[in-house]
């Protein structure tokens, strides 16, 4: 039995939390805690959250970070705590599950025979009998960022930016989240080059020996997203910085 500790990062989803789907979610051949960090919400998250801790403390808790810091930094916040529990893995899941909470018992089940896998990262492929459904206009500008980001990692990576994602405890994960992002919105990007960069000069496997993409079996935009579409401007400034950083 593998066990995980999944990081929820949350910022006013008192009305789009799915508090029952977490609360229903059972996998018995593994062992699931999730850490919701409440990223200084402005409206009833907190009190959501803390009654969800309440009802079980043994598979909820919860982190209170003030004010707002922004999605990438509650991430690294929730998983520094996360590595400090000694969990077998740690991940991150976004909120509004758009992947369904049913894909860590697949991420868990290939990690678990792969022993070589550091990270595994849910891919949005719509394959046939795959229901995978995105915006037209997401999906498109979604392939022209991902082009530009496999070009400028040396990767083929197909996508960055699906909110799941699964850790290994190896020794390269324990200090990857040590120091803040450099970036705001596209930090899926720089853990990517943060793991180039901890092989430089060093006899570890090569980055795609590590990496999985795991094709969804199913995902779906869900209906406030906090993304603007100048968003994708910043994202091209934040690759500019991720480069400068790592490369």
């Amino acid at each position: 039995m593998a066990s995980a500790t999944i990081i929820v990062p949350c910022y006013n989803e008192e009305l789009r939390l799915n508090v029952a789907a977490f609360r229903n979610f059972d996998i018995p051949s593994h062992e699931i805690r999730f850490l919701f960090v409440d990223d200084g919400s402005t409206d009833g998250t907190a009190a959501l959250l803390e009654a969800l801790r309440a009802s079980d403390p043994r598979r909820f808790a919860v982190l209170n970070l003030q004010p707002n810091q922004g999605k990438a930094e509650a991430v690294r916040q929730g998983l520094v705590t996360a590595i400090r529990s000694q969990r077998e893995y740690v991940g991150f899941w976004d909120a509004d599950l758009a992947t369904p909470l049913g894909a860590i018992s697949d991420f868990l089940d290939l990690a678990e025979t792969r022993p070589e896998l550091e990270l595994v990262m849910g891919a949005r492929v719509k394959l046939l009998g795959r229901k995978v459904e995105r915006r037209a206009t997401r999906h498109y500008a979604g392939r022209v960022f991902a082009t530009v980001v496999s070009t400028m990692l040396g990767l083929p990576v197909y996508d960055t930016q699906c909110g799941a994602k699964l850790f290994r405890m190896s020794p390269s994960i324990h200090t990857l989240f040590d120091t803040p992002f450099v970036s705001r919105w596209i930090f899926d990007v720089e853990i990517l080059a943060r793991l180039i960069q901890c092989r430089r000069g060093k006899q570890l496997s090569p980055i795609e020996k590590v990496v999985y993409e795991f094709p969804l079996l199913e995902w779906k935009d869900i209906p406030g997203s906090k993304l603007a579409y100048g968003d994708f401007f910043r994202a091209a400034f934040e690759l500019a910085q991720i480069y400068k950083q790592y490369f």
